[in-house]
């Protein structure tokens, strides 16, 4: 899978950081009864194969792939938690270089954590899941998600389950969208109970109300 890498900037970072207290604004709205249809949820079908790139990775962290949640519900969105993702989303944009795993490796595919400060986007994805494990999020709900572009390049994204719909973490973006509002085509995520198997992604479905971002 060929990972399509765009540095962001400081001033879409900020544009991203506003819209997502907004964002917050509304959720806590809803949480205190507000009339809101709650944001679609993606639908998963059988067990898959696991990326080439994944396989390997695991074959070097056997521990990273051998996780098992027993609490499978999406987290629960509230304002904190909404910024922490925001935030985590676009400060890894923000330093970690772009670059093909060809010039950083060598190799066509090499899935690791950007602990030189540079990578593609399966490292962008990889450090936005470890750094929003390490504040508490469970790995049942972020799952990371391989897609295909509009023009047909692979990419792959961080999926966040959540009680208001999943949410996509992308490095060609710092805004932080519902799956139903990107223009990616899904093909296959981690599953939520085993990190080292995969799941099929059933399309999504037609938005009848989409959200600002």
């Amino acid at each position: 899978m060929f990972c399509v890498v765009r540095p962001t900037s400081l001033l879409s970072a900020a544009k991203s950081i506003l819209s997502a207290l907004i964002f917050a604004t509304t959720v806590l709205a809803w949480e205190m009864g507000a009339s809101a249809a709650p944001s679609p949820v993606m639908s998963t079908g059988s067990i898959t194969s696991q990326p080439i790139g994944h396989y390997d990775f695991c074959q070097r962290r056997p521990d990273e792939c051998s996780i098992h949640p027993s609490d499978l519900r999406p987290i629960s969105i509230n304002q904190k938690t909404w910024e922490e993702i925001v935030e985590v989303n676009t400060s890894v944009n923000r330093w970690v270089k772009p670059v093909s795993d060809f010039d950083h490796y060598g190799v066509v595919q090499y899935w690791n954590y950007p602990d030189d400060g540079m990578g593609n986007c399966e490292h962008y994805a990889l450090e936005k899941r470890r750094e929003l494990m390490k504040k508490g999020i469970s790995p049942a709900n972020l799952l990371i998600t391989v897609v295909r572009l509009p023009d047909g390049e692979g990419h792959a994204v961080v999926t966040v389950r959540t009680d208001r719909g999943d949410f996509i973490l992308d490095n060609l973006t710092d805004q932080v969208k519902n799956w139903t509002q990107t223009p990616y085509h899904y093909l296959k995520r981690q599953a939520t109970n085993d990190t080292g198997r995969w799941v099929d992604i059933i399309q999504k479905p037609t938005v009848v109300a989409s959200m600002t971002n």
